[in-house]
């Protein structure tokens, strides 16, 4: 059934009021009001429990309520009281629940009991966890190793992760794709490449010290809403912060903190972007290239006058290789062109340019809106570039802010969770473990995807997450899904991906992060990593939601004992029963971040990984950080030759977490009651003949023998470049091919689709 769509613009600002109503309703919605009073005496706070949303920092100091708004909805999320019980199965069956939304499915609570499906009946039918772990670890010793996939989601713990991993290569593979490749995959190659450190070089405490922000591709207000409070003291500081983002988002427009009672009573927001340019999708590098050549020409006047030169020219010259190739790619690179592929204006490019020049220390935050391009790397290399330029990297106040998605994605690579084993210390764990690690590269999750289609996978683990409903070619991925022999799927709520059933499916239900652990040894600890590589410990507070739940460390291994020969050098029951043995194992495996880790759980803000760049030591090849060159000033797939051809940019609404939907509110774009919904530039739409308020039809313009298409879309007139419209995730994700992806990360290109808008010929279809 299609919802009747609400549109009105907002006019008001992120947090203030909106968000106490929101939290107020979601609170009501899941009838979670136990866990308000938790929210603000343990959510991120110390001996308390990490949110299970967004990966941003937590200070060391916390403000009273330490949670946002979309934290407090996941909380909810968790600590519900609706459960999706046996009885619940026995009395729907798979293919009536593959009609329901994903709202509704996840809306029904709680999983209570592991399940298996029986196609006989088309239901889920309650199993016991002795049964269940027997049949899988059955299963997976009589399949090729290298045809079984074992996936990660972003919010499972560093322990659980490490063990997982293990588990993987014990078995014979080194398969372990995970969500990171789907977002930020694109900057761990990158940034890599450029200053020789797959992650940002940024702590919380650089925003102090600040002259100047810049912001590429990052919806600051739905994705990370506790960064609005480093952002609102920076301009409090008269910090300006330069925003490049196709569309005007609320969060970078104006903030009413909820934790400042005067501001709450006046509603008096402060600004947070002090300029802001909406630049084509896919034309950032244009963007910066543009800003580059205003720096090379700020800087050739102050040599022709005498003035203070705007290049840290002895940065350049002892820390950096590259600036002489990267410098002339810039003066031949013309000003109509940079406009063309940009979308702004010369002069706008030159404000920005000069707030950048003018500022001692700089910190550039990016999100997916630079990762999931074709030229994915050349967007963040040509940031980094820019940062080179002025020396900030690897001074006080300054450096790349790379923000992450799930609480944990960035964790689990740094304990093993990585298909490329150049990245994993395998020597090291082979000595210790008593086996020979398997050496070749494992499937990242567009290869297990291709994988998948080609009908070469058997088995597909996946701790947490909603795989399928996650990636692209959604359509393509379905069909051939149900080829495999197995799926097993941990899990806390029903999704999609559950109900897309394999040979043999499994549900097994988990804790989540909030819920007390209680193992052989007492209440267990768990840790994760911020974007900014500290490292927080976590203590669940709320009884779990059902005596039958176990938590992921015990899942994995007991799928470990069950699917492995037994080995004395890995204690998975004691792992299991002791969280703080699996830490020690974690910092004899990688000593220089884990040191001392169970001494250091409680650090105030928590411990930082050693990241050589913050030092200005580069891990490169050249012992030097990189100017590296852009392929060219567009990052799309899309080549600009076809004026009807538009540039789909894929986003989350203001009630969503990745794919989990907590409503039908788009409170800060004023979209509310749809999720079918398309954002057009007015003049796009009515070149294209499609009525105002009227329902579009969307294709992927492309060849490939495969039609992707997406009808009963209502059209919303809204402030976009020409040529560039927006809809949601993961509803468009079928739009997406799956060989359009990021060169060299392989993370997929969602964020300039290309795509053909007409008026959809049967209203309101759906699709």
């Amino acid at each position: 059934m299609k919802n009747e769509l609400k549109y009105r613009p907002s006019d008001q600002p992120t947090g203030g009021w909106g968000s106490v109503r929101s939290l107020v309703k979601h609170s009501t919605r899941q009838r979670a009001y136990a866990s308000i009073p938790a929210l603000l005496r343990e959510h991120n706070k110390p001996k308390g429990y990490m949110c299970t949303s967004c990966a941003w920092a937590k200070p060391g100091e916390p403000h009273t309520a330490e949670f946002c708004e979309n934290g407090a909805k996941a909380t909810f999320w968790d600590l519900t009281p609706k459960r999706t019980t046996p009885d619940f199965f026995a009395r729907h069956t798979v293919t009536e629940l593959l009609a329901w939304q994903d709202f509704d499915l996840e809306n029904e609570g709680r999983l209570t009991h592991p399940m298996r499906y029986d196609p006989a009946s088309d239901k889920y039918i309650a199993v016991g966890w002795d049964e269940a772990f027997a049949d899988i670890g059955a299963r997976l010793k009589g399949y090729d190793p290298k045809r079984v996939v074992f996936y990660a989601s972003g919010r499972a713990s560093l322990e659980t992760s490490f063990m997982y991993q293990l588990l993987a290569r014990l078995y014979g593979n080194n398969n372990l794709p995970d969500s990171s490749n789907m977002c930020h995959e694109t900057t761990s190659v990158g940034l890599a490449q450029s200053l020789g450190t797959p992650v940002g070089t940024v702590l919380l405490e650089d925003f102090e010290q600040t002259d100047c922000i810049l912001s590429f591709g990052q919806n600051v207000g739905t994705n990370s809403p506790r960064l609005l409070h480093s952002l609102q003291l920076a301009r409090e500081r008269d910090v300006p912060i330069v925003v490049f983002n196709p569309l005007r988002e609320r969060g970078w427009e104006t903030f009413v903190n909820p934790q400042h009672p005067g501001q709450m009573l006046s509603n008096s927001p402060t600004q947070i972007a002090t300029q802001y340019h909406q630049v084509r999708a896919g034309g950032d590098i244009a963007a910066m290239m543009g800003m580059a050549k205003t720096l090379l020409a700020m800087d050739d006047a102050a040599r022709e006058t005498g003035g203070a030169r705007v290049l840290d020219e002895g940065f350049i010259a002892h820390h950096t290789t590259g600036f002489a190739e990267f410098e002339a790619l810039v003066r031949r690179t013309a000003w109509p062109e940079i406009e063309r592929e940009s979308g702004l204006p010369r002069a706008a490019l030159e404000a920005a340019g000069d707030t950048f020049a003018r500022a001692r220390s700089v910190i550039a935050i990016y999100g997916m809106g630079l990762t999931q391009h074709r030229l994915g790397l050349d967007n963040v290399q040509t940031l980094v570039n820019l940062l080179l330029m002025g020396g900030h990297i690897g001074r006080p106040g300054s450096g790349i802010c790379p923000v992450r998605g799930h609480s944990n994605v960035q964790g689990q690579r740094t304990v093993g969770i990585a298909e490329k084993t150049a990245l994993v210390p395998l020597d090291a764990m082979g000595e210790r473990y008593g086996f020979t690690p398997p050496r070749e590269d494992g499937l990242n999750t567009v290869e297990a995807c291709e994988e998948v289609v080609a009908g070469r996978i058997q088995a597909f683990i996946s701790l947490g997450g909603n795989f399928i409903r996650a990636i692209p070619d959604t359509t393509v991925m379905e069909a051939s899904w149900r080829s495999m022999d197995l799926s097993v799927q941990i899990a806390t709520k029903l999704n999609r991906s559950h109900l897309i059933t394999a040979g043999t499916t499994y549900l097994l239900p988990t804790l989540v992060r909030s819920e007390i652990d209680e193992q052989a040894t007492g209440p267990q600890i768990v840790t994760m990593e911020d974007s900014t590589t500290c490292i927080h410990a976590s203590r669940g507070k709320h009884a779990p939601a059902s005596a039958n739940l176990l938590s992921e460390p015990r899942i994995v291994a007991e799928l470990a004992k069950a699917a492995l020969p037994p080995n004395p050098k890995v204690p998975w029951g004691a792992w299991a029963d002791d969280y703080a043995r699996v830490r020690d194992e974690i910092a004899s495996l990688f000593p220089r971040d884990f040191h001392d880790f169970n001494a250091r759980l409680d650090v105030p803000g928590g411990f930082p990984r050693d990241v050589a760049a913050r030092r200005r030591e580069w891990e490169t090849d050249s012992g030097k950080a990189h100017f590296l060159l852009p392929q060219a000033l567009s990052s799309s797939f899309d080549d600009g030759r076809d004026p009807n051809v538009l540039r789909l940019v894929t986003l989350r609404s203001n009630d969503q977490f990745n794919t989990t939907v907590y409503g039908y509110d788009d409170r800060l774009r004023g979209i509310h009651d749809s999720r079918m919904i398309i954002m057009m530039n007015r003049q796009d739409r009515e070149r294209l003949g499609i009525p105002e308020h009227g329902d579009a039809r969307l294709t992927t313009a492309v060849d490939d023998g495969v039609l992707r298409t997406l009808g009963g879309l209502r059209v919303i007139d809204y402030d976009l470049p020409a040529g560039t419209c927006a809809a949601y995730y993961p509803e468009c994700n079928g739009l997406i091919p799956l060989w359009q992806y990021a060169e060299q990360s392989k993370t997929p290109a969602a964020k300039s689709v290309p795509v053909r808008a007409g008026p959809d010929r049967a209203p309101g279809s759906g699709g």
